[in-house]
């Protein structure tokens, strides 16, 4: 089945990732729109996918025969777009430049339940081959979980005083997504976090690094607990190109009962067993764009209602907004 799908704002990943494909996968989806706030951004999209060109977003909804929505980024529009589809009943693709705010996880939540509308919200890491494998060998030969090191490194950049904290707001997202990578591999919900941050200068309304342990099970109890440390660091200047690429830790560290893992995104795995060393390069298999775009084909078509995605949105957001209470209170919290 072939969905009629617009495209609203093109974010940093169009050209690497969304393109190639919608491109590759003109069998399933057919792109009958294309709106961004950069005409002549927008112009370049809609003639590479033969689509047309519309001067507001809610011209895309209205679009007939429209099934869904992909929204990229959030620019001067933000949350509206989302809010738009529900309206006209259209499925929404989210992706990771829409800022989606823990503190309204309830009224998004609610908001899209209510409509009734496919939800999948672009958690990219979920689909990269590298994940996808990790799993398989947890379930054949690693074994489950016990520890678990995620984290990312971020250019800083000088603060824009027109643009209040706007460091937090690139790191918030990115520690949204390590917070359901993190829930993904080890495919159960945390019971309780402990979050620290580190004041950036000269504004100290900002962070520039961020480090909490999610609990998965309570380790005085349960020697079957996992814990997580998950971080995000933007402490280094982005102008100094050399120092942020330097030794760059692995996206994520796995510690199983019968081995060890180094995951590097999107298509490498080094993991560690009785036998000894083993490297797997998964350069043939569907990229995360691919892979993302199927899911969303699935939620669509499916006749169950796709909910799942949007309540595992909805309990990473709030675990985010969970930390910040940790961080005020200096002490852990419970997952409830």
């Amino acid at each position: 089945m072939k969905l009629r799908i617009g495209v609203i704002g093109l974010g940093r990943d169009w050209q690497s990732r969304y393109l190639p494909a919608l491109r590759s996968m003109r069998d399933r989806f057919q792109v009958v729109g294309v709106y961004s706030s950069v005409s002549i951004l927008a112009e370049s999209a809609a003639r590479d996918l033969d689509a047309d060109r519309y001067d507001s977003y809610r011209a895309i909804m209205e679009s007939p025969g429209l099934d869904a929505v992909m929204v990229l980024e959030d620019d001067w529009y933000q949350l509206m777009p989302l809010w738009a589809a529900c309206d006209y009943g259209k499925a929404i693709f989210c992706g990771s430049e829409v800022n989606l705010d823990p503190a309204a996880a309830s009224t998004i939540q609610e908001r899209i339940s209510k409509s009734g509308v496919a939800f999948m919200n672009e958690f990219s890491r979920r689909f990269a081959p590298a994940t996808l494998r990790l799993k398989e060998l947890i379930a054949t030969r690693l074994g489950r979980p016990r520890l678990l090191f995620c984290h990312r490194r971020l250019a800083s950049e000088l603060p824009d005083p027109r643009v209040p904290k706007s460091l937090d707001s690139r790191s918030q997202r990115e520690l949204l997504e390590l917070i359901d990578w993190c829930k993904y591999i080890v495919g159960e919900s945390p019971t309780w976090l402990q979050a620290i941050r580190h004041m950036s200068l000269p504004n100290p309304e900002n962070s520039d690094y961020q480090i909490f342990s999610l609990g998965f099970g309570e380790p005085e109890k349960d020697p079957k607990a996992i814990l997580a440390q998950i971080s995000c660091g933007a402490y280094i200047p982005s102008v100094w190109h050399e120092a942020i690429a330097y030794r760059p830790p692995a996206a994520v560290q796995v510690c199983c009962e019968k081995g060890l893992a180094f995951v590097d995104l999107p298509s490498t795995l080094v993991w560690f067993d009785d036998a000894g060393r083993h490297q797997e390069s998964l350069d043939t298999e569907l990229s995360m764009g691919q892979q993302m775009l199927n899911q969303f084909h699935r939620a669509i078509t499916s006749l169950v209602c796709h909910v799942s995605d949007l309540e595992e949105t909805c309990d990473a957001m709030r675990i985010l907004e969970l930390s910040h209470l940790s961080m005020q209170q200096h002490q852990r919290i419970p997952i409830r």
